[in-house]
């Protein structure tokens, strides 16, 4: 479900339309997050850790209502739930992206995307289905410990979708760190909210 903005009459009507003019309109952070509770609590319950930080990530997302605003056909429109396109890598180091939605109850969560990895695994291609506008385009780069990551934009297409990626896990001292790189649409998304949405995964992740 999704309910559209009202936009002559919305607070953020001179901000979502200047930066709309812009051929880049999505900024950037760059951050560490604390894992080190996450990592134990994920191997607790018997949930691979990528799925584990996912879930924590969509739950994050879905508290923060800005991160829930798309733009389509020049409208702006809240959605009730987000979901996730996250890339899926196969045997062959090719990826594709899939499509995994949310649930609150993460050992539910667990059985959606692990269906969805096997489906992956059995695709060829970058695009192996109908993807909604109600997603945010997730990776993990877990090879390289990054304090920096851009993506690669077609300027072409209309795209509000917020883009999250997760880098190398590091310990140092007893402390388990990952870099985390969010890039979102600053016609509907400032830096306060990516603020809200940093501060509450940190403390899903320490739950």
């Amino acid at each position: 479900m999704k309910t559209e903005i009202n936009i002559s009459t919305w607070n953020r009507k001179e901000h979502f339309e200047f930066f709309s003019a812009f051929d880049e309109p999505f900024f950037g952070i760059t951050t560490p997050i604390d894992c080190t509770i996450a990592k134990k609590k994920a191997k607790a319950i018997q949930i691979p850790f990528f799925v584990y930080y996912l879930h924590k990530t969509l739950a994050a997302i879905n508290a923060v209502e800005n991160f829930r605003l798309r733009i389509e056909n020049k409208k702006v429109y809240l959605y009730d739930e987000i979901d996730a396109s996250a890339t899926i890598m196969r045997e062959d180091k090719t990826f594709g992206f899939s499509f995994m939605k949310f649930h609150e109850d993460i050992q539910e969560f667990n059985k959606i995307a692990q269906k969805e990895i096997e489906r992956m695994q059995s695709t060829t291609g970058i695009f192996t289905r109908e993807y909604p506008e109600n997603i945010i385009h997730f990776s993990a780069v877990p090879w390289i410990n990054f304090t920096g990551l851009t993506h690669s934009r077609n300027f072409k297409i209309e795209d509000s979708c917020p883009k999250i990626s997760f880098g190398k896990m590091i310990e140092e001292n007893g402390k388990k760190t990952m870099s985390l790189a969010v890039l979102a649409h600053h016609g509907l998304v400032d830096g306060y909210h990516m603020g809200l949405f940093v501060d509450e995964l940190q403390k899903l992740m320490n739950s």
